[in-house]
């Protein structure tokens, strides 16, 4: 805990933060990132595709009654992404805090509609998800002196 006092810990040398206009640049440049959220009071990670609306929203989509949609509709979550070159460590991170709304998608229509009507079994419903940034934070990882972890 600081005081007013004590002066925010220093920034090491691998890590420059990242505005929310270079964070969100970044994030519209990728396409898979991982959602954080919580089932009985336990984190939960999930790779997803993804992609960054105009509004700087992120946008999910997965089945209707996957664990994931039971577990964020209206929760808090966390979503980062990130690159990192594996020959020198150097990279990004972001991470998006915000307020999940889910919504089913439209039925689809047209030939695609009647086919899925005719035989089979309905097809999972599928929803997006929609996370509201309320905070977006990220750094580059940019120190080439920082040797990668190797085994």
């Amino acid at each position: 805990m600081t005081s007013a006092h004590t002066p925010p810990a220093p920034v090491p040398p691998d890590h420059t933060p990242l505005d929310e206009r270079q964070c969100l640049r970044l994030l519209a440049g990728a396409s898979v990132g991982r959602v954080v959220y919580t089932v009985g009071a336990l984190p939960a990670v999930l790779p997803i595709r993804y992609r960054l609306d105009d509004d700087g929203s992120v946008l999910l989509r997965s089945a209707a009654r996957s664990e994931l949609v039971r577990a964020v509709g209206g929760a808090l979550v966390a979503f980062e992404a990130g690159e990192v070159d594996a020959a020198d460590g150097s990279g990004w991170s972001v991470t998006v805090l915000g307020r999940a709304d889910v919504t089913e998608d439209p039925p689809p229509t047209g030939a695609a509609g009647a086919a899925g009507a005719v035989k089979g079994p309905p097809a999972p419903v599928r929803v997006s998800i929609r996370i509201r940034p309320e905070l977006v934070t990220g750094r580059f990882l940019t120190d080439p002196a920082v040797a990668p972890l190797t085994s």
